[in-house]
């Protein structure tokens, strides 16, 4: 039978677009629907103009610490309209790069909402077309419980979309966003406080991460309560909202931002139409190949609920279209080694196995640790202080594990991952001549395991 398309990909998003624009690549004719922002939640609310924020909300602690390096500066001054004016012009730059990135490769784009009526066909715009193979890339969207009051918090969605900063932000959530939108909030001027339901926050990154972590906001003033979740939220006559907590304590607050999960976006999809199956928590069941229980229809991305990680929605993306189209090219996507970084203030940079995962493997395990103060900081008053660790087989001497929490931790453990990946024991780290003065060095210059 002959179809409109080879390939219908629903979600122009980072793993949706990587998947059309290389399966075109390949020969195929390629159609793409996206009913909202061309770049999906990364490009638009998520990844980049999260960390916009976050460079602007550094800026305050970089002015504070010129005075150690004879700088002398006027009183600062912030204006969120200025960085929110900003950002949305790169992000309209972005929409464009993405929109060229698919028509100069040659894929039709359909602005719209998409909705599968067959297993090989999609309606769009009250069009018909049909494919050979529809492939469902349409990400995750935040959510909020229903507690009364809900209508008054927001997601991370209307953050950036905000027109005042506000004076008091109250952040639920214990995963990266929250603890990096508490970051932002709080380094912008804003007095927050970070609410978790559980013990610490980042649950399932390495403990000695999480406790760092917390000291560092500690010292930075930042509120965190823990073992707290709230009850009801009321709008007051004032605008501002008073919180009641589960435990019957009641907090005042200006704004309340939700990051406590989200969900996959299957709405108004037309699934039924096919033999499609969700997983129990709602995610698009697939195989190792990307296959749902519908020989036509492929997933890809946050929709599947794997490792929602924009490069891995990528490395998805790749994978399918190699596959379909330039099966001699195709190779399994390793989720093993995904390197990842929270830009929390300050960040986090992890690869690899957490000391805990370690020991539960089974791992006789040795761990090295430095917790130093940076350079930049010995003219300041600033005690932040910078924790590195290597969690190491204690048999075979290969490292399972590296951690980091401080400045440009994401951009140093990237570089890492590599020599994890490529199965890099202890002694080539030791072996491997350090860059001084850095911190990064002190990842070559570790000798002694920490007890254990």
């Amino acid at each position: 039978m002959a179809y409109d398309f080879d390939l219908y990909v629903i979600g122009a998003g980072s793993g949706g677009v990587r998947a059309a624009r290389f399966a075109a690549g390949f020969g195929a004719k390629v159609g793409v629907a996206e009913s909202r922002y061309l770049g999906g939640t990364c490009v638009n609310v998520g990844c980049v103009p999260k960390k916009l924020l976050v460079y602007g909300a550094h800026f305050a602690e970089d002015f504070e610490q010129a005075a150690g390096f004879g700088w002398s500066l006027d009183e600062a001054q912030f204006d969120w309209a200025t960085l929110i004016a900003n950002k949305d012009r790169e992000i309209n730059r972005l929409n464009g790069i993405y929109r060229n990135l698919l028509v100069n490769s040659g894929v039709t784009l359909h602005e719209g909402h998409a909705r599968i009526v067959a297993p090989h066909t999609v309606e769009i715009n009250g069009e018909r077309f049909s494919a050979k193979h529809i492939l469902i890339a349409t990400g995750g969207w935040p959510q909020i419980p229903q507690i009364p009051g809900a209508e008054h918090a927001i997601s991370s969605n209307e953050a950036f979309f905000l027109k005042t900063l506000p004076k008091r932000v109250l952040v639920v959530g214990g995963g990266y966003i929250a603890v990096e939108f508490a970051g932002i909030f709080h380094g912008l001027g804003a007095t927050t406080s970070l609410l978790y339901r559980g013990d610490l926050f980042l649950r399932g990154f390495d403990g000695a991460v999480r406790k760092h972590l917390q000291e560092e906001l500690t010292k930075r003033g930042m509120d965190l309560q823990f073992n707290a979740d709230i009850e009801r939220i009321d709008r007051k006559a004032d605008g501002s909202l008073n919180v009641t907590l589960k435990d019957g304590r009641k907090l005042e607050t200006d704004c309340v931002f939700y990051a406590t999960g989200r969900r996959p976006m299957l709405d108004n999809l037309g699934l039924e139409h096919t033999a499609v199956k969700l997983d129990q928590k709602g995610f698009v069941e697939v195989d190792e190949l990307y296959q749902t229980a519908e020989p036509s229809i492929l997933a890809i991305g946050d929709v599947i609920g794997r490792v929602q990680l924009t490069p891995v929605a990528l490395a998805e993306g790749m994978a399918v279209a190699r596959r379909l189209f330039k099966p001699e090219q195709y190779r399994l996507v390793d989720y093993q080694m995904i390197p990842t970084a929270v830009f929390s203030l300050p960040n986090i940079g992890t690869v690899g196995l957490t000391e805990e995962q370690a020991r539960e493997a089974g791992h006789e395990v040795q761990i090295f640790e430095s917790r130093f103060r940076p350079m930049k900081l010995t003219l300041t008053e600033c005690q932040e202080r910078t924790l590195m660790k290597l969690v190491v087989d204690a048999k075979t001497d290969k490292v399972l594990g590296c951690h980091m929490v401080g400045p440009e931790a994401g951009e140093i453990v990237q570089g890492l991952a590599i020599a994890l990946k490529a199965g890099a024991t202890k002694r080539d780290f030791d072996e491997t001549i350090g860059v001084h003065p850095t911190a990064a060095e002190e990842f070559v210059t570790m000798r002694t395991p920490v007890a254990g």
